[in-house]
């Protein structure tokens, strides 16, 4: 099975060696590495050029877009393997294993998708975790429990994008959770939990960098859930305080 692992980059000069060298080194040899960069500056683009002059499994583009879900929707429609998943460029993957893990999964279990457990790192000192989210297998009452799968650890069938659409743009913080509900509340869908954890994300993303992007994520997190069916008010709530939990005292 072929995966495309997509990363979106914009002037991430100072993580992007990281989180490439942690897909380019992964155990499993059958990986399409799709970068989508949006027009970053020359350091940003110097190290890309060079790695994709490297590795003949790198597909690079570099262009303007409109932000972060435009540019991994760019990434799908680029993507020729059965199976898609993101890392994004603050972030990286927990170990070369991962990848393999995951095909293992989907071989093993006849799956549409596979999620696992993320760790929440600090900027500098990535050994330090401030952020342990453990999931847990999926049943659809979940859902409305407020009950999400770490996005950056979901791995899907590229069909699951033909058949029920890629990023919604009207969403600009909440667009991955959409997508999640739109594809989880179907009863015909599988998904496994692999009890691993998957991806090492730097703090300070866009949906939890201040309380006006908490309040955004939180409308936009609200009409997901009516567009999909999937709850209420009481679902934002529940989704917020099962955070609380995942912090490292």
């Amino acid at each position: 099975m072929k995966v495309s692992i997509i990363t979106a980059v914009y002037n991430s000069e100072k993580t992007i060696d990281v989180c490439m060298d942690s897909v380019l080194n992964q155990t499993y040899p059958n990986i399409e590495y799709i970068i989508v960069d949006g027009g970053s500056n020359s350091e940003t683009l110097s190290k890309l050029n060079a790695a994709a002059e490297k590795y003949p499994n790198i597909k690079l583009s570099s262009e303007p877009d409109k932000g972060i879900y435009d540019a991994l929707n760019k990434g799908i429609v680029k993507a020729t393997g059965e199976i898609v998943g993101f890392v994004h460029s603050d972030d990286f993957l927990a170990d070369a294993t991962v990848i393999t893990s995951i095909v293992e999964a989907f071989k093993s279990q006849e799956v549409d998708g596979v999620y696992g457990d993320l760790h929440y790192v600090a900027l500098e000192n990535t050994d330090k975790i401030i952020r342990n989210w453990i999931s847990k297998p999926f049943r659809h009452k979940l859902l409305k429990d407020g009950w999400m799968p770490a996005h950056p650890t979901l791995y899907v069938k590229k069909s699951l994008y033909e058949k029920y659409g890629m990023f919604d743009l009207n969403f600009k913080i909440a667009a991955d959770y959409d997508f999640i509900l739109r594809i989880f509340k179907q009863s015909n869908l599988n998904f496994f939990y692999l009890p691993k954890t998957i991806v090492k994300m730097r703090v300070g993303g866009a949906s939890n960098k201040s309380l006006k992007n908490i309040i955004q994520k939180s409308k936009e997190d609200y009409r997901a859930i009516k567009a999909n069916q999937t709850g209420n008010w009481l679902t934002i709530l529940l989704k917020n305080v099962s955070k609380i939990k995942q912090f490292k005292s």
